[in-house]
């Protein structure tokens, strides 16, 4: 175990969400050190869709992922806080004092006034499909999301599934790829119908092809795919040539130790109040799509309102003795010069 660290606030995840507590928790004089399984900052942005356009950011008609979090991580600069990646918040224990000791599975602990649960829905793991010898070509030509879309530029796609992953990405991949195909168990689709209808019309401008089929093998050495084996409705079975794959079969979301916080989860999730986002345990928040309340609204939007009230209450915790004034960043001058645009 390493040494403990004290600080104001320790955030377990560094998703949007997450991010944007690091700045409003800043703006109130409160440090932060952030934990997330991942390599990197992002969350659910930027590992299930980095180049994915998003459209209901107030403000930004269109950003995907990747911009965001890039954004955001510009934003949070001035307030220093500290990110502990690829590593997994393992256990949490009040301490006499009142605050909260956080550990890893690094063997990070973390001595705070409060915490903070931005955790989505815990981590996410893509749900393999039932292909003999698939983890062999895993993260080599079988991608489970797209990181970089220049990765399948002027190559033969094949992507399987009937959601709005696999739609979009057979409608953003089109044009970049040499030939594209999608396969599906059945012809209908549980995506957006407007793709539906999208991809429908590149097949009849015969720009990407459709086959209501299965992936049934893989062919290829060293990772290299080279072809699939597709089997139709009616069990005919042929070869297809590509040289990548994605399937989106969906997601499994694991909650992982934040289970074992003592914390009463209704289907895996934490149900907070709407004035404070605070968990039934005094000094713990819930924040983003970890958490429920009544009208409660999945939205990337409805976070960073949760993260506002948030760090207000966490204000009162972590300096219980100092006066909170609210001010506004358009006429505060100290405000300003935190982020150094004064």
């Amino acid at each position: 175990m390493s040494s403990p660290i004290e600080t104001d606030v320790a955030i377990i995840g560094a998703g949007p969400i997450g991010l944007f507590a690091v700045f409003e928790l800043g703006l109130l004089d409160l440090k932060c050190h952030l934990v997330d399984i991942l390599d990197r900052p992002g969350g659910q942005c930027t590992e299930l869709y980095p180049e994915k356009p998003i459209y209901d950011i107030p403000g930004l008609p269109v950003v995907t992922g990747q911009e965001l979090t890039d954004r955001l991580m510009e934003q949070i600069k001035p307030f220093g806080a500290t990110f502990h990646f690829n590593e997994m918040a393992s256990a949490l224990k009040r301490l006499d004092d009142g605050r909260w000791r956080l550990e890893t599975d690094a063997g990070t602990q973390i001595i705070a006034r409060a915490i903070v649960i931005a955790a989505g829905g815990g981590s996410f793991v893509p749900k393999r499909p039932p292909i003999a010898g698939i983890d062999a070509y895993e993260g080599k030509s079988v991608f489970y999301a797209v990181r970089k879309m220049d990765e399948f530029r002027d190559r033969d796609v094949l992507i399987a599934g009937g959601g709005d992953s696999a739609l979009d990405w057979t409608l953003n991949l089109a044009p970049l790829a040499r030939s594209l195909t999608l396969v599906h168990h059945r012809d209908g689709f549980r995506a957006a119908q407007h793709s539906v209808n999208q991809m429908r019309e590149l097949v009849a401008q015969g720009k990407i092809k459709f086959h209501v089929a299965s992936v049934k093998a893989l062919h290829g050495e060293g990772g290299k795919l080279e072809a699939v084996t597709l089997s139709g409705s009616d069990k005919t079975e042929w070869r297809h040539t590509c040289d990548r794959f994605l399937p989106f079969f969906g997601l499994t979301m694991k909650l992982g130790p934040i289970a074992e916080f003592g914390l009463n989860l209704h289907e895996n999730l934490i149900a907070v109040d709407t004035a404070k986002f605070e968990s039934e345990v005094p000094g713990l928040f819930a924040i983003g799509d970890i958490n429920t309340y009544p009208g409660k609204l999945k939205l990337i939007l409805s976070g960073f309102h949760e993260a506002a009230l948030m760090a207000q209450a966490a204000f009162h915790i972590c300096r219980p003795n100092e006066k909170l004034r609210f001010q506004y960043t358009t006429s505060s001058s100290n405000l300003q010069r935190k982020l150094g645009v004064a």
